[in-house]
Order: structure tokens, then C-alpha cells, then sequence
């Protein structure tokens, strides 16, 4: 998964960098940073993939779209929240709130086959679940570790 990938290689990519430097912030730094690059990764995609991320969302909540541009605009304004040391903690706690909130939306997709990015090829079903559900909790140790712990 794409999102994974960003996560870690941004990490460690900070870790490496800053460990070289006088810039050194420390491991809390680098998480931090690492999240906040991979929430901006996964705001890119409410803009560019709105419509096919709109069907993730079940047939009776109204608004889809709009749905999935709030959600791209949030993840924008966690990773600016990450990135403040002062907002850092509050930031963490409504981060990991909003993950929870989503976890149904992946579900959905994953029983009817959705695929976020183009809605005329199927998507990987529900055996997608089986990386998707903790990969979401581990989001969620990540967040509840390098941001409010």
C-alpha cells in the first residue's frame, strides 16, 4: 500500500538526514514529519480520485462528494497540526478520532468491491481488509505514539 510505503520511507528518510545534521529533532520529529507527508499523500487522492472515493461512502449518507473533500481538507489541516509542536497533542487525539471514523468507509469499499481510484475496474475485495484493518491501527499506534504519548 502506497500510504505505507510514504509513511516509512519518509521516516526513516529523517531519521538518516537529520541524524547527519545539527537540524537533529529526534525520533518524535521524524514520525511526526513522516505522518504529516503521508496525510498530504492521501489528501492529494480526495481531490483527484472525489467521485470513485465518493462511492466508498454507503448509498444512505448524502453529500458523498463534498464528504470526500472535507475529509482531504482535514487531513491537510492534521498534517499542519503534526508539524506544530504547540497543536501536536490535540491534533493526535482528533487524528486518531477521524481514523476510527473511517475504518466503516474502507469496510464498504471492501465488501462491494469499490475501487477508490477508478470505479470501472473492481476492487480487490474483501481480502483487502485483511492489510487495510491493521494498517488503520497501526496508523492509529503511530499517531497515539509519536504525537500524544
Amino acid at each position: 500500500m502506497k500510504p505505507l510505503f510514504v509513511l516509512l520511507v519518509v521516516y526513516v528518510a529523517v531519521l538518516a538526514f537529520s541524524s547527519h545534521t545539527t537540524f537533529d529533532k529526534g525520533n518524535i520529529f521524524a514520525g511526526n514529519i513522516a505522518m504529516s507527508v503521508m496525510l498530504l499523500f492521501t489528501a492529494i487522492g480526495h481531490f483527484k480520485f472525489k467521485t470513485a472515493m465518493a462511492a466508498m461512502i454507503p448509498l444512505f449518507i448524502p453529500a458523498k462528494v463534498e464528504i470526500i473533500i472535507f475529509t482531504g481538507v482535514l487531513e491537510i489541516l492534521f498534517a499542519i497540526g503534526l508539524g506544530i509542536e504547540s497543536t501536536r497533542y490535540y491534533t493526535g487525539i482528533a487524528l486518531i478520532i477521524f481514523l476510527f471514523t473511517i475504518l466503516p468507509a474502507n469496510i464498504y469499499a471492501a465488501k462491494n468491491r469499490i475501487n477508490y481510484e477508478n470505479l470501472f475496474k473492481p476492487g480487490p475485495g474483501i481480502k483487502y481488509l485483511w492489510f487495510r484493518i491493521p494498517f488503520q491501527f497501526f496508523l492509529i499506534a503511530w499517531v497515539w505514539y509519536f504525537s500524544i504519548r
